[in-house]
């Protein structure tokens, strides 16, 4: 065979290779070693669960769960107790708040004595504290949200009020469109609570309404709310006096903590990197990433002798929810700014500990390491991930593929708790070739909306007047 031959025949081959390894992947959401979510897989999992939006944003969450609860029964089969999962990344955050309180208890001196007199003049001089009774509904945006979509979600709230002041029932609707899973059975009834224990933007509206009022739209960091007054009493002294004592002596210590936190900062003088805007929406959007030891050194904000750098913020990602990502990705840079410092601020606290030799004793550490092993064991038990239930003659990868599709199942029907696996799903992600494919997303949009689409309106909707179509909402 010619050399001009042997070529064309290995192109040949190339091309029908690359053909059908298109082919194949047409049918997958995605792809985590030998493991495959398909199409189909992933339309059954989401196809009744109506409070679910179809957005590609649900099924890519869905797609990233699936990846790590499949790595987890993977690690769980090879060693159930987890000895080969490195843990400093789960439980560093837990020993520098340890330290940062230690710290705050021996250098923070604030003035907490106080006698029953002066309490009682500061309380007469405040605000006197109410009890409040409401009930809210909730719409959440979808993750890293368009303003189009953040539009629409304000405008599907404004439809609900505008129906709630026609006629309709605030308690019907509230349980009908409600994305709060606690108040939404209960036609969102929060209960009773009072001043400080709402987001600041939920209580600033709430104080303002008279009982029966009904709020405008109110945004928070929890998405937006329709908010209504249903009682509001006022508490003497007598009933609050243990509480507003222990209110005024945590004012004192905030306001001490403050100022010894200013002096650090004056002392260091943080600044900010020029592009950590731009790094730092970037790490948002790809907690993927993995950064050469340069780039995880770069800086974000620098000052005297030390910074808070790409890498660290990148681990903060890794380990929090996809929420925090999420302001990252679509907050203004005022907001950005804020939470940098913030990091920085906590970043000179752990320094400050350090320095002076606060650091937790080595059996406390392993004290704390072993309690997160058991908590990872306690998790991966209640997903029904531990131990495999394999059926005589049943593959190991096909009884922990169904074992997986089962505690999805009842992730999303709201049977068990979602399993945040945050750093540890990083490692466990480590030298394992993973893929996502939007051909299959895309697929399994078109068929959940087509199946969604057949069905008549519930009877509760029919009531309502509310549309067939899913709510744009975002899963929880």
């Amino acid at each position: 065979m010619t050399t001009r031959t042997t070529a064309m025949v290995c192109l040949a081959l190339s091309l029908a290779t690359a053909a059908c390894e298109r082919s194949s992947n047409a049918e997958l959401v995605a792809r985590a070693g030998d493991y495959r979510l398909t199409v189909d897989d992933a339309t059954a999992l989401l196809v009744d669960e109506e409070g679910l939006p179809v957005q590609a944003t649900v099924v890519r969450s869905l797609a990233d769960l699936w990846v790590d609860y499949t790595l987890l029964a993977e690690a769980a089969a090879e060693d159930s107790a987890f000895a080969s999962v490195d843990f400093r990344g789960l439980v560093q955050p837990l020993l520098d708040q340890l330290m940062v309180l230690q710290l705050r208890d021996s250098v923070i001196e604030a003035d907490t004595a106080i006698t029953a007199d002066e309490l009682e003049a500061l309380y007469a001089a405040d605000a006197p504290a109410v009890e409040l009774q409401a009930r809210h509904i909730l719409l959440t945006y979808p993750p890293q949200a368009t303003q189009a979509q953040r539009d629409s979600v304000r405008a599907r709230l404004e439809d609900i009020r505008a129906r709630i002041v026609a006629g309709a029932a605030f308690e019907e609707m509230a349980g009908a469109f409600s994305q709060d899973p606690g108040t939404a059975a209960v036609g969102g009834d929060l209960g009773s609570f009072g001043r400080g224990d709402m987001v600041a933007p939920f209580e600033e509206a709430v104080v303002q309404l008279e009982p029966g009022e009904l709020s405008d739209v109110v945004q928070t960091p929890l998405g937006l709310h329709l908010i209504r007054l249903d009682d509001r009493r006022a508490q003497s002294f007598d009933d609050v006096a243990g509480g507003f004592r222990e209110y005024v002596q945590a004012q004192r210590t905030m306001s001490a903590e403050s100022t010894f936190i200013a002096g650090l900062e004056g002392r260091f003088v943080p600044m900010l990197a020029e592009g950590a805007f731009g790094v730092a929406r970037e790490l948002a959007r790809s907690p993927q990433t993995r950064l050469s030891g340069g780039a995880a050194q770069r800086p974000l904000l620098e000052w005297t002798g030390g910074a808070f750098t790409a890498g660290e913020l990148l681990q903060i990602f890794r380990s929090e929810q996809p929420g925090l990502r999420d302001e990252v990705v679509t907050g203004t840079d005022e907001d950005l700014e804020g939470f940098l410092r913030s990091q920085a601020r906590r970043e000179l606290l752990v320094e400050e500990a350090r320095r002076r030799g606060l650091e937790p004793p080595r059996d406390r550490v392993d004290s704390i390491t072993v309690e997160a092993r058991r908590q990872l064991r306690d998790a991966t038990r209640s997903l029904g991930l531990l131990s495999l239930d394999q059926a005589p003659g049943e593959e190991h990868q096909r009884a922990i593929a169904r074992a997986v599709r089962e505690a999805l199942v009842d992730n999303l029907s709201g049977a068990t708790r979602i399993v945040p696996l945050g750093v540890v799903g990083f490692q466990l992600r480590q030298g394992v070739p993973i893929a996502f494919f939007d051909a299959g997303i895309g697929q399994v949009l078109l068929r959940v909306a087509q199946a969604r689409a057949t069905r008549g309106p519930s009877a509760l909707e029919e009531s309502l007047g509310a549309p067939a179509e899913p709510v744009d909402t975002v899963a929880r």
